[in-house]
C-alpha cells in the first residue's frame, strides 16, 4: 500500500477563463481535503497545484514538471481542449493519467485520459433535439477560434442541415476578444431563431451583454424569441457577466446548482461550510470534485498510483455523486452523464428539462440513425417540476 499519493491539479486560475479554472480548482481542493480526513493519517494525498494562466506553453511545462519531477502519475486538469491536446503527449511520454473534467467536442478517446466532462451526444445533440422543433431551424453560430469552437460549429452545421434547417451565419473570435460589434450586427441583420454560442470567457460575456442591449432595442432579440444557448456556460461566470444581464438565456450542463437531489443537497452543504453560503456550485466545480474522488478512491482500492492499476480499479465500479451515478466505460474512458437544460435567472439556472444518464458516444457512432429519423426532432425530455 502506498503511503503518499501525489496528485497534480492543473487549472488556469488566472487569465481569460479564470472563473472556470478557479471553480475546477476549488472543487478538486474540497475533495482532497475531505478524502484526507476520511482516509486518515496512514495515507497522505500530496496535491501539486499549477496555474498555467491560459498559456499553452505553461500547460506543457507544468504538466511535465508534475509528472517528471514532482512524481505525479495523475493530473486533474486543463480547461480548454487545446490545453488538453497540448498536455496529452506529456502524459503519453511519462505514462501518466490525465483526468479531464470539462465539456468538450468529442472525437477523442485516449488511453492516457479519463473523460468525466460531457461530449456532444451528452450536450449538443439533446440540446438541438429540443430546440430545432420548438424554437426554429434558422441558427447563427458563434465560436471561439480554436478546436472547441470549430468542432462544435461543425457538428451544429451537420445537425441543422440534416434537420432541414439553415445556418444563417457563423463567426469565430479569438479567446478573450471582446470586439463583438460585427458579430452582433450580423445577428441583427440575419434574424436567426436562436444563436449557439461556443465562445469562451470575456468574449461570451461581452456578447451576452450586447444581446441584452439588442433585445431592449428590438424585441425580436429577447431571450424568449431569440435565445443565446451554450454548452459551456455555468454559474461561475454569471457574476462576471453581471447578475441579471443574461437572464432568460439558455445553457446545458450535466449539473446545475439548483438540482434538488439528496446528493446535491449534501454537496452544497459541504461547499457552504468551506466557501460560505453564497457560493454557487457549477458543473465545473461538481465534476472536478467528483473526479478527484473517483481517482483517489480507485487508487486506494488497488493500493497503487500506477495508472493501469487505477484504470482497472474503475472497472465495474459506480460512484454516487451530485451528477448522478458515475461509472467509467473502459472502452472509451468516458462516463455516462445526465443532460439538463437550464435558463439563467439571477445567480443561477432554472432547470427546464432533464434527461437521465446518457452513455458517452464520443465518436457519435449512433448519431446518424438518430438524426436521420423524424423521431429525433421531437423533444424526448421530461419536464422537471
Amino acid at each position: 500500500m502506498m503511503d503518499v499519493f501525489r496528485l497534480g491539479v492543473l487549472f488556469s486560475t488566472s487569465g481569460d477563463y479564470a472563473a472556470i479554472g478557479s471553480d475546477c480548482r476549488d472543487g478538486a481542493a474540497l475533495a482532497i481535503a475531505e478524502l484526507q480526513a476520511e482516509i486518515g493519517r496512514d495515507f497522505a494525498i500530496a496535491p501539486i497545484f499549477g496555474d498555467p494562466a491560459g498559456s499553452g506553453a505553461r500547460y506543457i511545462d507544468l504538466a511535465r514538471r508534475m509528472v517528471a519531477e514532482d512524481g505525479c502519475r495523475h493530473i486533474i486538469g486543463t480547461v480548454t481542449s487545446q490545453a488538453r491536446k497540448d498536455v496529452i503527449p506529456v502524459m503519453e511520454k511519462h505514462d501518466g493519467q490525465l483526468w479531464y473534467v470539462c465539456p468538450y467536442e468529442g472525437f477523442e478517446a485516449n488511453g492516457n485520459v479519463i473523460y468525466t466532462g460531457a461530449c456532444p451526444n451528452q450536450h449538443l445533440i439533446p440540446l438541438f433535439a429540443h430546440l430545432l422543433p420548438t424554437q426554429g431551424r434558422r441558427v447563427y453560430l458563434a465560436g471561439a477560434n480554436y478546436v472547441w469552437g470549430w468542432e462544435m460549429n461543425r457538428l451544429a452545421r451537420e445537425i441543422v442541415t440534416e434537420a432541414g434547417g439553415e445556418i444563417v451565419g457563423e463567426r469565430c473570435l479569438p479567446i478573450g476578444d471582446t470586439d463583438i460589434g460585427r458579430l452582433v450586427a450580423e445577428v441583427e441583420a440575419r434574424r436567426p431563431d436562436f444563436v449557439l454560442s461556443n465562445m469562451l470567457g470575456p468574449s461570451n460575456h461581452a456578447f451576452l451583454r450586447a444581446m441584452r442591449d439588442l433585445g431592449r432595442r428590438d424585441p425580436r432579440f429577447t431571450p424568449e424569441r431569440c435565445p443565446v444557448v451554450s454548452c459551456d456556460l455555468t454559474e461561475c461566470e454569471l457574476p462576471d457577466i453581471g447578475l441579471g444581464v443574461a437572464d432568460g438565456q439558455l445553457a446545458t450542463a450535466a449539473y446545475f446548482d439548483s438540482l434538488d437531489t439528496p446528493e446535491n443537497r449534501a454537496l452544497k452543504a459541504r461547499v457552504a461550510a468551506r466557501f460560505g453560503t453564497e457560493r454557487r456550485v457549477s458543473s465545473y466545480f461538481a465534476t472536478s470534485y467528483a473526479t478527484v474522488r473517483l481517482c483517489v478512491e480507485a487508487a486506494v482500492r488497488c493500493g497503487s498510483d500506477d495508472p493501469a492499476h487505477v484504470r482497472a480499479a474503475l472497472t465495474d465500479h459506480t460512484m454516487p455523486s451530485a451528477l448522478g451515478p458515475l461509472r467509467i466505460d473502459d472502452a472509451t474512458n468516458h462516463t455516462g452523464l445526465p443532460f439538463h437544460l437550464g435558463r439563467i435567472a439571477g445567480d443561477g439556472f432554472e432547470v427546464l428539462r432533464s434527461q437521465p444518464c446518457i452513455a458517452a458516444d464520443p465518436y457519435l457512432v449512433a448519431r446518424r440513425p438518430l438524426l436521420s429519423s423524424s423521431h429525433a426532432l421531437k423533444p424526448q425530455l421530461r419536464i422537471v417540476s
